[in-house]
């Protein structure tokens, strides 16, 4: 199991960008986040957990969900063990905790929660005038 800490929160008007990084630190087992499928999910508050962007592990293949489409991308640094998630076009929706998950088991990633079992302690994103 990795451990992962998200940073690059913060407060950002409406149309702004941030760029959040994954940081992973190399679990017992010696493996690395490029091992990895990693997955960005935001949580705002009274909502549930939800998928927003993820990249394979492998190919590199990224995917993101339709209402981030066109403003968020996720990307990885190998070497230094990173990925991230940069955001543009900022809207007040976008409100929410985000988090990185990491899964070994497949090479692909996904929306779904399940199947990740490596979790970051979330960094707050709030974009307000």
């Amino acid at each position: 199991q990795l451990q992962l800490v998200e940073s690059g929160g913060g407060l950002v008007q409406p149309g702004g960008s941030l760029r959040l990084s994954c940081v992973a630190s190399e679990s017992a087992s010696g493996y690395s986040l490029y091992r990895h499928a990693v997955g960005w999910f935001r949580q705002a508050p009274g909502t549930e957990r939800e998928g927003v962007a993820c990249i394979n592990a492998v190919d590199d293949r990224t995917f993101q969900v339709d209402s981030v489409e066109g403003r968020f991308t996720v990307s990885r640094d190998n070497v230094n063990n990173t990925v991230y998630l940069q955001m543009n076009n900022l809207d007040p929706e976008d409100t929410a905790v985000y988090y990185c998950a990491a899964r070994g088991a497949s090479y692909r990633c996904s929306f779904s929660r399940s199947g990740y079992e490596s979790w970051g302690q979330g960094t707050q994103v709030t974009v307000s005038s």
